[in-house]
């Protein structure tokens, strides 16, 4: 099923969804004016890596800038230089921002939107890595092989400058031309064989639709559904990111000297029940697709056209798998140590720590203080370690509310759109079928919108259904399945 889309959009008011969950987008005057004359508390003591010519990629607009990219082809495999906003390094530990930030645990976005982790003047100022700009970095140096794995890794703190600031799309249209900047000419290479090296470890990776809600430029106030295009280029960017990520878990893991004094903040995820790879395996079976005993879930989802309705319904599937994302505080002198198991992230393949994105998640200032101390042979910072149980909660919440708000603005986009075509049908593919419990799931491309269907639609077929009703009010659509 081609993904092709006609410009479908309507006027669509986000105030109750903002209202509903509470997001309070004002920030408390004190902690404002902290943001505002927030100061380098590591001023004196930085490497001075300005001449390393970071890059940043992210999306067009984007102000708060958390990394800055550096990679570098060398005759043994690859250097990253990896520069994340010093967050740690301005926030006064017990001060009012602090305390407020610590409160809403993470950047919400709304399509009309943002409520902020800090206020602006910070996270898209002062400590933004905007290009031109000397900003104080947590930088890390990470050496890998020819294979793209790891040989070392450190961070430390060092005053940086971006000299270019990218965005996804350009950066691919790069790629393809054979011209993409020095500072990243090497990222196909190092993208492609970090993605290998993730099946190898049992990574699983998910290319469903993503819904984007848009504006449209044509007419005030409307907005339109998309299916946001992944290119290889973010592909190749994220692999940045995970592997930081799992350098970070094994300093923070096996840093310290004696266990006491073992220290971290992990992302995890607990492995999937044998119960529903099985239940994939049948799936699998049923739609005529190859899967061998010997496969990985992970290497057999790469290998899929994501175009087709049986990927669609088999990476659908798939989101059972990874379920149980969490925060896991790892603290020596609390007692018994956790289970090896129990710090790993299933989806990676791999123990995780979230440090990349400071400026928008309260988890990464933390992990990346213990990190950085542990990398210079000094203790964990006491305001760290005592903040780690409630920085993980503030997460677990914070994610909660986040996953929940995005469906509420899709949910309310799909049936403002939909509002006027009660009654029409629509070609769609059946991405999981219905039970007594609840009825079946589809996929229509235009617009891009995943509902429920009642009726007996069979799984991973190409079905025409009807549109029987659309409430914006209530934030739901459903289709019906001709018997």
């Amino acid at each position: 099923m081609e993904l092709h889309q006609r410009i479908v959009s309507a006027p669509v008011d986000f105030g109750a969804i903002r209202s509903e969950f509470g997001l309070a987008s004002a920030y408390p005057a004190e902690a404002t004016a902290e943001a505002r004359d927030a100061i380098d508390a590591f001023a004196g003591d930085r490497v001075d890596r300005t001449d390393i010519p970071f890059v940043t990629i992210d999306p067009p607009g984007a102000l708060d800038l958390d990394q800055a990219l550096h990679l570098e082809r060398t005759p043994t495999g690859f250097t990253v230089h990896y520069a994340i906003a010093d967050v740690g390094a301005v926030i006064i530990p017990d001060g009012a921002l602090a305390e407020e930030s610590g409160a809403r645990g993470q950047t919400f976005y709304l399509p009309d939107s943002t409520v902020p982790l800090h206020p602006p003047v910070l996270a898209e100022g002062s400590a933004s890595l905007l290009p031109g700009r000397t900003r104080p970095a947590a930088l890390w140096t990470i050496e890998l092989d020819e294979q793209a794995e790891p040989r070392s890794s450190s961070v430390v703190r060092a005053l940086v400058r971006s000299r270019a600031r990218l965005d996804y799309t350009g950066v691919q249209v790069d790629a393809d031309a054979g011209r993409l900047h020095p500072s990243i000419a090497a990222l196909p290479e190092f993208g492609t064989r970090r993605i290998e090296a993730g099946l190898a470890r049992g990574a699983i990776g998910l290319r469903l639709p993503a819904q984007t809600i848009v504006r449209d430029a044509r007419a005030d106030g409307h907005w339109r559904l998309v299916v946001d295009p992944r290119t290889p280029a973010d592909d190749w960017n994220e692999q940045v990111s995970l592997l930081t990520g799992m350098c970070a878990a094994r300093i923070m893991l096996d840093g310290a000297a004696r266990a006491e004094e073992r220290v971290a903040l992990l992302r995890t995820m607990p492995p999937p029940a044998e119960s529903a790879i099985d239940s994939m395996r049948r799936t699998a079976h049923a739609l005529g697709v190859t899967w061998s005993a010997e496969e990985a879930v992970g290497r057999m989802l790469a290998r899929l056209d994501p175009n087709t309705p049986a990927a669609l319904v088999l990476m659908s599937e798939a989101t059972s798998l990874l379920r149980g994302a969490s925060y896991t505080v790892v603290d020596g002198a609390a007692g018994e140590p956790l289970a090896p198991e129990a710090l790993r992230h299933s989806g990676i393949g791999a123990s995780y720590a979230h440090v990349t994105a400071p400026l928008r998640r309260l988890s990464d200032r933390f992990a990346t203080e213990i990190c950085l101390a542990r990398c210079a042979g000094n203790e964990v910072p006491r305001w760290v370690r005592g903040g780690l149980t409630r920085t993980a909660e503030a997460m677990r919440r914070s994610d909660g509310v986040a996953g929940k708000l995005e469906r509420a603005c899709i949910d309310l986009t799909e049936a403002t759109l939909l509002t006027q075509r009660v009654g029409a049908e629509f070609d769609a593919v059946v991405v999981r079928e219905g039970n007594g419990n609840r009825p079946a799931e589809i996929f229509i491309a235009d617009p891009p919108v995943l509902g429920p269907c009642v009726g007996e639609p069979p799984e991973g077929a190409a079905v025409r259904v009807r549109l029987t009703s659309a409430d914006p009010r209530e934030r739901k659509v459903t289709f019906e399945f001709p018997a």
